[in-house]
């Protein structure tokens, strides 16, 4: 068993999220998507208003994976698919998105929960990886909340390049075999590349679910449902 250790936690969260500093993040968060809906960039957007209120680099990771224009909210909500709709067919999760977050809401880390209804964490692990305490528990959370609702197969789509993708390609493995759910998991150089051009995807990542044909919300079902004392911050 690894030793314990909590994704996503950072002990200055209490100060860059305190209730003080929400309102500063909320009236940024809606700067920011006044000026992205008249189609002005969300990177220079985002350094700006962030520089205006003096924003720590984890308040900036916030307000980026937060906000989102009016358009890509609607398009992202047609696209979303209801949970009776698991039952239906093969399932593609990106796999380290999906893991991440729920490890991070099993730690207590600090979560978002974006315009679209989806979310992020801001754990930022950039192309590295290791299996954790948390790591197991995540995936039982994700098997025991498909079986429940009568998914029968699923592919799992990890990142080869990132370190560690093969320890977690087995330890996806040996939890399926607990259950009746066919599982595949394919490490490949490139997840988005493939996630994007997909149906029935399971990923909060804001460039897939642009582009996928529909995408189901899964992470936060499954913190609505198992993880109730998750650590979620909401800027809407």
């Amino acid at each position: 068993m690894p030793k314990e250790s909590r994704r996503g936690f950072d002990e200055n969260d209490k100060r860059w999220f305190s209730q003080k500093e929400l309102l500063r993040l909320t009236k940024a968060r809606e700067e920011v998507e006044w000026l992205i809906n008249r189609e002005y960039k969300i990177e220079p957007v985002v350094i700006f208003v962030s520089n205006r209120y003096q924003f720590s680099n984890r308040q900036r990771d916030c307000i980026k994976r937060v906000v989102c224009t009016n358009e890509q909210q609607e398009i992202r909500k047609n696209k979303r698919l209801s949970i009776d709709k698991l039952r239906e067919g093969t399932i593609y999760i990106d796999g380290f998105n999906l893991i991440i977050t729920l490890e991070v809401a099993l730690s207590k880390g600090t979560l978002i929960i974006g315009s679209d209804d989806n979310i992020r964490d801001l754990a930022g692990l950039r192309g590295t990886y290791k299996v954790i305490d948390k790591t197991e528990e995540a995936l039982n959370l994700i098997y025991m909340f498909l079986q429940e609702n009568n998914c029968k197969s699923v592919i799992f789509y990890l990142d080869s390049p990132v370190s560690n993708s093969g320890n977690l390609k087995y330890k996806i493995l040996e939890c399926a075999k607990n259950t009746n759910i066919d599982t595949y998991v394919k490490l490949v150089n490139n997840a988005d590349v493939i996630l994007e051009k997909l149906d029935r995807v399971v990923s909060s990542d804001a460039v897939i679910i642009d582009k996928c044909i529909s995408y189901f919300n899964l992470s936060k079902m499954i913190i609505e449902k198992y993880i109730k004392d998750a650590n979620i911050i909401e800027l809407n």
